[in-house]
């Protein structure tokens, strides 16, 4: 009898513990993700837009409370961006261009963010409804999430090992489409960061007059700074892109090429039920680190970083930079005409 007893509380264990193990997975990895006073991660993010798929190594370094650097290389063509938070401000960081967004925003707070560890587990709290799944040796957590920059992203997928590892994020829409997806390669919970480390003084280059920097000075002997460009650089823009996505009922009212000191600037003008304006630059990287004030917060545009305001979006791809603006248009319409931009096409509604 003490043996059948036995037998019968070792079952009992094992299936209960296995049970509560389930029922506990997120408390544990959210304790595991607390507990931590700074971490360093890498991985690659993924994100799906209709056809196109745009692929980033992304590092993450985060201290406690406030502190992030998110730097994202696109793996197409190298350009590296960084969203640096720190107790000044929330800046976006291109180094080729030695140019920054600076933003007061609460970024990440406002927002879900599929590769930030304390977001993750936010969500999954926040979600009364959120669900464990046991799938092999690992556990899936399916929860809401929210996006009001991209209300059509709904639920995440988080997939954690048995020792509160976690694995990947897989963003979904409403129709069960994956958007985007998070692979973590490596986190180090005991970084042993520190606040020195989130200075934006050090991605700022300063003008050198005797050595040229970036890839544009290679061909050029005599050079002065890092603006230099060789002969075949100009800041004429060849081709005019025009969206794919533009809102019922409203069309391309004219186009203006206008000179510039530094070259030509584009300015297409939209009318009908949204009006809106779109204007097209060359860039180049500028002698003294530049800080561009915006009211709003970051935003992924695709295949790079851009700035998010209250009725525009600005962004640079390809050393072109765009600028999007309109009273008319709602956050999801300007993020739909930014997103449908540069994709080698011409195609558009003709004028009226």
């Amino acid at each position: 009898m003490k043996k059948f007893l036995a037998i019968l509380g070792m079952i009992l264990c094992i299936t209960g513990c296995g049970k509560k193990n389930t029922e506990n997975v997120i408390k544990d990895f959210t304790a595991k993700v607390n507990d931590t006073n700074s971490y360093s991660l890498k991985g690659n993010m993924e994100i799906m837009a209709d056809e196109e798929t745009f692929t980033y190594s992304i590092e993450v370094d985060f201290l406690k409370d406030s502190y992030y650097k998110v730097t994202m290389v696109n793996q197409t063509n190298n350009h590296e961006q960084i969203i640096l938070r720190n107790q000044d401000a929330v800046y976006v960081i291109t180094p080729s261009l030695n140019k920054s967004f600076k933003f007061q925003s609460e970024w990440p707070d406002n927002s879900s963010q599929a590769y930030l560890l304390k977001a993750i587990v936010n969500d999954m709290n926040n979600d009364p409804s959120s669900s464990v799944e046991k799938v092999g040796d690992s556990y899936v957590i399916r929860s809401t999430v929210h996006y009001p920059n991209n209300p059509e992203l709904k639920y995440q997928k988080v997939t954690i090992d048995s020792d509160n590892t976690i694995k990947k994020n897989e963003i979904y829409d409403e129709k069960d489409n994956l958007k985007m997806k998070v692979t973590f390669m490596s986190i180090d919970y005991k970084a042993n960061l520190k606040s020195d480390d989130f200075k934006l003084e050090d991605y700022i280059v300063e003008s050198n007059t005797n050595n040229c920097t970036g890839s544009s000075c290679k061909e050029k002997e005599n050079c002065t700074g890092s603006n230099c460009k060789d002969s075949k650089e100009t800041g004429s823009i060849e081709n005019i892109l025009y969206p794919l996505y533009i809102p019922s009922n409203t069309y391309l009212e004219k186009s203006d090429k206008i000179s510039t000191d530094v070259g030509d600037r584009v300015i297409l003008t939209f009318g009908g039920d949204k009006n809106f304006v779109l204007v097209e630059e060359k860039v180049f990287a500028s002698d003294e680190f530049e800080v561009i004030p915006v009211y709003g917060d970051p935003l992924i545009v695709s295949d790079t970083i851009g700035a998010l305001g209250s009725n525009s979006l600005s962004w640079t791809k390809d050393n072109i930079s765009y600028y999007l603006a309109g009273n008319d248009l709602s956050t999801a319409e300007l993020v739909s005409i930014g997103e449908s931009i540069g994709y080698n096409n011409q195609t558009v509604s003709k004028e009226k």
